[in-house]
């Protein structure tokens, strides 16, 4: 028995293992595999081979049982991933419902999951913003949550390399606020996007409005032909699994470049249960895992950990870990594991009709999906009743109208030749939130779940900071929406619980105090030091950009980091 024991140790020990296998989880699979560690990567979910398991990527309306529509037992069987927009028949495989991974609320919250390899990498809006120093030192500067342990200048090598791999389109915008990067070409803004973005211009200092930056090849390199990818079709059918490559995940570029590595291990169907800390080395050396299936219990080994299963989930994990030395949860010396979350505030939204520019309409569909608005509030000093600030998605579209019901011949030609109507225009808030310690997320030992662990309680609202930025916001809009001229323009409210926005963030959050935070400058835990993550879960504040290209950037610059430490010996 010994000796099988020592056997099957080998068997199950790799110089590195990285729990979860999505955006950032895929960058610290292929950083480490290709310099030259043996990798383990445990994924919860199911496989999804790149090209083999986009099963509806084809599929026209018609060829839907219900025309993309979910069925009303499985929407009220499932109200919180019923309110995600592309919790739909076409994408519906790619999301875990509410009844396949319970979890407590203390207060509303939808948490949106994606169980499968690649993770949400196959359902993200595919926007990628670079943070500029005015976010990193912005709870420095107001004094809420702590100062952030890096600036730009340590991560801007790191986003540029990034960029180049995954491919990035967008414009040199010469923004201090939203530094530029690594381009292919921008997708362009229509004509009255292109009015509006000219007329903010014009009348509004420090405001633009500028093509938005997406994770689509508009024009490839050679790079991404050689991770098998193609050139965007602009189809917009991203949510299915892109056949050609044409924007970033997991499945089409990262993960595949792994395995061509020859030192990838990819384990699907691998929950994750807690990391095994040593009192003795003073170092995690593995991890417990469950079969999805069986419920199997095994522990696999390794000299370094990257724990990047999406932000809540891994403070689930972590807060799980526990030892004699940590009761608490791995590495919570401080106390703060799985507090100061926060997420995007994403409630608010104006659209309005603009009676110009009619001998114009457009033609096509832009994966980028119109302009962006960077922050313009509290940017280099505090101005507002509210702290931090927010950026705009804006677009325009030419409704088309055609006749809805009738019989005959006259109906059949209205649906064949649809009248031109106006140009509609519209835009939506993405705003930052503070990190507060109430906002936390804690382990319910009474529940369990499926596998045996304890259900994760989210306790997370809104706060009267949010409520000021959501009135900011409506009123600065409504005025730029009317002084272009903008008519029928209407503000809303959904009132949405957090999550929908899918960019909750923190809970074991980078600082430069170990009094204060868990990880440190380089995403790497205080108290246990070959124990790393770099998904949202690291972050110490949201900012209002999308967070994936710097979940990227810090993944590869926190598995250089690892590796060269592992070379000295120090971990």
């Amino acid at each position: 028995m010994p000796n099988l024991n020592i056997d099957s140790s080998k068997k199950n020990t790799y110089d590195a293992i990285v729990v979860g296998s999505g955006i950032s989880g895929g960058w610290a699979a292929k950083e480490l595999t290709g310099k030259g560690l043996k990798t383990l990567v445990l994924e919860r979910g199911r496989e999804v081979k790149h090209l083999r398991d986009y099963p509806t990527t084809n599929l026209y309306p018609w060829e839907f049982p219900h025309r993309g529509t979910m069925p009303m037992d499985i929407q009220q069987a499932n109200p919180s991933i019923n309110r995600c927009y592309a919790f739909r028949e076409d994408a519906a495989h790619f999301f875990v419902k509410d009844t396949e991974h319970p979890y407590g609320q203390t207060k509303p919250f939808d948490w949106i999951r994606g169980y499968q390899v690649g993770g949400k990498s196959l359902l993200w809006a595919r926007q990628t913003q670079r943070w500029s120093d005015f976010d990193f030192e912005g709870p420095a500067r107001d004094g809420f949550a702590v100062d952030w342990p890096i600036r730009y200048k340590d991560i801007a090598p790191w986003y540029s390399y990034v960029e180049r791999f995954a491919g990035i389109s967008g414009n040199h915008d010469g923004l201090a606020e939203l530094p530029d990067g690594e381009f292919l070409p921008g997708f362009p803004l229509n004509t009255v996007e292109e009015y509006f973005s000219n007329h903010v211009k014009s009348k509004y200092q420090g405001r633009h409005v500028i093509s938005a930056r997406c994770a689509h090849l508009s024009v490839p390199k050679a790079i991404h032909f050689e991770q098998g990818r193609a050139q965007c079709q602009k189809r917009v059918l991203c949510q299915r699994g892109c056949p050609f490559g044409g924007y970033f995940s997991s499945n089409s570029s990262t993960i595949p470049w792994a395995e061509k590595s020859g030192n990838l291990t990819l384990l699907p169907n691998s929950v994750v249960h807690s990391v095994i800390y040593d009192d003795k080395s003073g170092k995690a050396t593995g991890v417990r895992v469950i079969d999805a299936h069986t419920k199997q219990e095994t522990e696999y080994y390794a000299k370094i950990i990257f724990v990047n299963a999406a932000a809540l989930n891994t403070n689930l994990i972590l807060l799980n870990s526990t030892s004699s030395r940590f009761p608490d949860g791995l590495g919570n010396d401080s106390g703060v594991l799985g507090k100061y979350v926060a997420f995007h505030n994403y409630r608010t939204r104006i659209h309005g009709q603009y009676d110009g520019l009619k001998e114009w309409t457009t033609d096509g569909r832009n994966p980028a999906g119109g302009g962006y608005i960077p922050r313009f509030s509290n940017v280099r000093k505090q101005e507002t009743d509210f702290l931090r600030g927010y950026a705009c998605g804006f677009s325009a579209y030419r409704q088309f109208n055609s006749a809805d019901h009738g019989v005959g011949a006259g109906f059949k030609n209205s649906l064949g030749n649809p009248e031109i109507g106006p140009w509609m225009v519209g835009s939506h808030m993405m705003g930052e939130t503070i990190p507060k310690e109430t906002n936390k997320v804690t382990l319910d030992t009474h529940k369990k779940d499926a596998w045996g662990m304890p259900q994760l309680n989210i306790d997370i609202s809104y706060d009267d900071n949010d409520e000021k930025m959501i009135k900011d916001y409506q009123e600065q809009m409504k005025e730029m929406f009317a002084s272009a001229g903008f008519t029928n323009v209407e503000v809303t409210d959904s009132k949405q619980a957090p999550g929908l926005d899918i960019h909750e963030m923190g809970g074991v959050r980078m600082g430069r105090d170990p009094k204060t935070s868990v990880l440190n400058g380089w995403n790497q835990m205080h108290a246990c030091k070959n124990v790393f993550v770099t998904d949202g879960a690291s972050m110490t504040s949201t900012s209002c950009q999308n967070p994936s290209l710097t979940y990227m950037a810090f993944s590869a610059r926190t598995a250089d980091y690892a590796v060269n430490e592992l070379k000295k010996g120090n971990i």
